[in-house]
């Protein structure tokens, strides 16, 4: 029986080379930033000038967001516990899901789905806020628990429509904002990850890559934060809330 071949498109390193997509890693290294190489590794080829420009903009957007995010606060408590940095900035990306970063897979994937129907973005976004609505299920990428309106929305949206990216995806997100300000009486601003989950289906990327994305801009930042633990605090120190209020049983004995 032949041995079987695992195919990839993504790079080859046979006969002495590497090439990504195609590219020698070399001439990449010469020419290429670090976004115009994610943007082909993700995508399989080189971004023109206004692709180029807008994922330099995502990948920056979400680089880092302070201490309190679940993936930092992991990533500096694994440290404190007498970890490695690898190890720290792992438990840090393991603790990206589908409540914090998920938001942009999951958005991406409703504008996707929800682009290919009839309808002017104002009609698709009032049939899917009552459709959530109805099912009691929040919209994802709406909405900040620090942010009225999230800054990073308000530039990345203006470096879109800067360059021309204006297409239905983007126009659906921010209807969509309006109309769940509008049914709601609450601020519920196109926070950062709907932003880029709207760039992202744009640009043509599948929504699966949501989370990648997300993953790609904060590493950077997790690393930084270990390093912060590393070189100025103590290890096992205190973390997370500074305090909690029990309130299970009170003390009992066991009875034989």
């Amino acid at each position: 029986m032949p041995e079987q071949t695992w195919k990839s498109a993504i790079t080859d390193v046979s006969g002495g080379q590497i090439c990504v997509r195609g590219y020698d890693i070399a001439d990449m290294m010469e020419q290429l930033s670090f976004a115009d190489a994610v943007y082909l590794i993700l995508k399989g080829e080189l971004p023109n000038n206004q692709q180029r420009r807008m994922m330099e903009a995502l990948l920056v957007s979400s680089i880092d967001h302070g201490p309190t995010p679940p993936s930092n606060l992991a990533a500096r408590t694994v440290f404190s516990g007498g970890n490695s940095l690898n190890a720290a900035v792992a438990a840090g990306v393991m603790t990206i899901g589908d409540s914090h970063g998920g938001a942009i897979e999951q958005c991406a994937r409703i504008l996707q789905e929800w682009v290919k129907k009839e309808g002017t973005p104002v009609e698709l976004a009032a049939r899917i806020v009552l459709e959530f609505k109805e099912k009691n299920r929040r919209m994802p990428g709406y909405g900040h628990r620090i942010h009225k309106r999230d800054p990073r929305t308000v530039k990345l949206l203006e470096i879109a429509e800067r360059i021309g990216y204006k297409g239905r995806p983007l126009e659906l997100a921010v209807a969509l904002q309006d109309e769940l300000e509008r049914t709601s009486g609450k601020d519920l601003p196109l926070n950062v990850d709907g932003a880029i989950a709207a760039i992202i289906s744009e640009m043509g990327f599948d929504w699966r890559l949501g989370k990648g994305f997300f993953i790609i801009s904060r590493v950077p930042g997790l690393v930084a934060h270990v390093h912060e633990e590393w070189t100025r605090e103590k290890t096992m120190r205190k973390l997370g809330p500074p305090a909690y209020e029990y309130d299970g049983p009170a003390p009992r004995a066991i009875k034989k």
